[in-house]
């Protein structure tokens, strides 16, 4: 398994572009470790190599999944979500465990949140809706990120019009939240839900939108009509 990992750093070596890394490195608040590969690369690199590790057991791609997290590289931590939601229908509720920590210990940009909570995290929750409460949990941790984590995880199922009442629940959890990257994060989650639950969103913003940070409210208020969002964005 050592080697896969190899071939893999060689090849992201060799796509690593100095003028792509120092845009990446400026475009990020945070600090972080980087090639320099367009994402179109990283994605077609990790979709390559999954082709010699799909037949592994599980646990064996996870420990190499772990591995790549481990790097602090963020473009491996795009290939080690690409691979984790790759074994999606294999999913049991003993690997929530692994996800969560790599949230709590690997995860230091917004990119490498979304991309794993997304799918990874989004995908389990609606297979196994009864860890719904670690996600609450999440968002009252000192720690940005597993709070940003409680809200993107549900993105995917909020645009299937799924979990309403526990989407609310979570961001009311987060609702005076003071980091911009979370606030951003639950507003995104309110504006995917507001695409099949209109009303009942605006009725929740309306309620809360004296209190609510307003980047929150205007990333949750993105895909509503425009005389909805002149209403609500009134002080």
């Amino acid at each position: 398994m050592t080697n896969i990992l190899n071939e893999i750093r060689k090849e992201l070596a060799a796509n690593s572009d100095p003028e792509i890394q120092d845009g990446t490195k400026r475009y990020f608040k945070e600090s972080i470790k980087c090639y320099g590969i367009r994402n179109a690369t990283v994605t077609s690199i990790g979709k390559k190599y999954f082709k010699s590790v799909k037949s592994l057991a599980k646990p064996e791609v996870f420990e190499l999944c772990n591995d790549l997290w481990n790097s602090g590289m963020i473009e491996e931590s795009f290939i080690a979500s690409h691979w984790s939601y790759s074994l999606r229908k294999k999913y049991e509720p003993s690997d929530f465990e692994i996800f969560e920590n790599w949230i709590s210990n690997n995860i230091s940009n917004w990119a490498s949140c979304d991309g794993f909570c997304n799918h990874t995290i989004g995908e389990f929750i609606e297979m196994y809706p009864e860890f719904l409460f670690r996600l609450k949990i999440w968002a009252s941790s000192d720690n940005r990120w597993e709070r940003r984590a409680s809200a993107v995880s549900m993105i995917v199922p909020a645009r299937r019009g799924k979990f309403l009442n526990d989407i609310f629940e979570i961001a009311d959890l987060l609702l005076l939240d003071k980091d911009d990257l979370v606030q951003k994060g639950y507003g995104w989650m309110l504006k995917v839900a507001s695409q099949i639950h209109q009303k009942e969103v605006f009725d929740f913003l309306m309620i809360r939108k004296t209190r609510m940070p307003r980047t929150a409210l205007r990333y949750a208020l993105e895909k509503m009509p425009l005389e909805m969002r002149a209403i609500a964005m009134i002080k």
